[in-house]
């Protein structure tokens, strides 16, 4: 039996993907694995799971004027032929999409080639690659009751996301294995792998007004690190505050699950896969989701995740140093209201995305195959 994936761009697509890897990799058919894409995005995980890599080029449609739209448009073109000779080439007997715009590609020469395809939704609304597979998917696994709608009821689950194993083995001590100290309430703040300037800077801003109450572990994405670490040093010399300050470009999955474990609170942007895991360990949250303009599903994102309680959303073009601070404030010295939201985040968790997924992608190949 042979497997394809397909999906990547961001972690938010590709990740979800190696969780289910992981199950289908314990499942006693064996599957050949492949994924599909025009980069590896991250090999190391690749290469834990078996995954073979098959470059196939894929370009990127953005909601902005670029140049790089029309080059990109080129690439879609060039992609599809190619597509189409390496599916034909390994011929899966079914294909996991997570969407994007890396699957575009894929999906053409897979409904050309009549090779079996089920999608996962991750986010409230659907995003074009996972439209434009709609009438071929076998199945749609979806993650937020509000994307029901978009697509037809007999084919459709809730499922939830799949989370990297890495994410589900809660250590023991988080505290001690980041090496941060329990004397106060740990904040995590990420903006993901490519960091959120605006967001990156206001933390800087509130330096002075938290640290004497929190420890805040700043993820910032890596372009523009060593600047934010001169200007905080800078913005709190002559205080002992820096030692509560920790400053972080890239994290690994054991990193953040840890963080996820000991942080009190986690300020995020609204990317789905961060959302669910925030929710699987049951910790309030602050959203700031990007801007529409930017990217047309994280304001949905945010709100369908905050009207179960387990969060409050910050707009990026109201949010102030005060505003912030105030928020985090009313949550962290809150009880009853930390209580709540704790309950809400673990209430949005599905379990088991994963090997529901597996599941399907198995019986579908077993009968493809036969």
């Amino acid at each position: 039996m042979k497997i394809g994936f397909v999906g990547g761009g961001t972690g938010g697509h590709f990740y979800p993907l190696m969780g289910v890897a992981s199950e289908l990799s314990k499942h006693e058919s064996k599957p050949e694995l492949y994924y599909f894409g025009p980069s590896p995005y991250d090999r190391d995980s690749l290469t834990k799971y078996d995954i073979k890599y098959v470059h196939c080029p894929a370009g990127k449609l953005r909601r902005y004027f670029s140049i790089q739209n029309i080059i990109d448009i080129f690439r879609n073109i060039f992609g599809v032929p190619i597509a189409i000779i390496k599916l034909y080439i390994i011929y899966p007997d079914a294909i996991f999409s997570k969407g994007g715009y890396t699957a575009v590609p894929i999906l053409l020469a897979a409904k050309f080639l009549r090779i079996p395809l089920v999608i996962h939704e991750s986010d409230a609304v659907p995003g074009r690659a996972n439209k434009l597979a709609i009438g071929q998917a076998r199945y749609i696994a979806i993650s937020y009751d509000d994307a029901a709608q978009f697509f037809p009821p007999e084919k459709t689950a809730l499922t939830g996301i799949p989370l990297r194993p890495e994410l589900k083995d809660t250590p023991e001590n988080p505290h001690e294995q980041l090496g941060i100290p329990e004397d106060k309430p740990l904040i995590y703040i990420t903006g993901g792998s490519q960091g959120a300037d605006r967001v990156n800077n206001l933390v800087i801003k509130s330096l002075k007004q938290l640290l004497p109450h929190y420890r805040i572990y700043h993820q910032t994405g890596e372009a523009n690190l060593e600047e934010m670490r001169l200007t905080a040093q800078s913005l709190l010399e002559d205080t002992d505050l820096m030692d509560s300050y920790y400053l972080e470009g890239k994290i690994g999955p054991k990193t953040v699950n840890a963080l996820m474990s000991a942080a009190k609170l986690v300020v995020t942007r609204a990317g789905s896969t961060t959302l669910f895991e925030i929710a699987y360990h049951g910790k309030p949250a602050i959203v700031i989701p990007i801007p529409e303009d930017v990217s047309r599903d994280q304001r949905t994102n945010a709100y369908a995740y905050a009207r179960s309680g387990a969060a409050t959303v910050l707009e990026e073009q109201n949010i102030t140093t005060s505003l912030l601070e105030t928020e985090i404030n009313n949550i962290l010295t809150k009880p009853d209201q930390y209580e709540n939201m704790s309950k809400a985040a673990r209430g949005m968790f599905v379990d088991g995305a994963s090997s529901k997924i597996a599941d399907i992608l198995v019986s579908i190949g077993i009968e493809h195959g036969s």
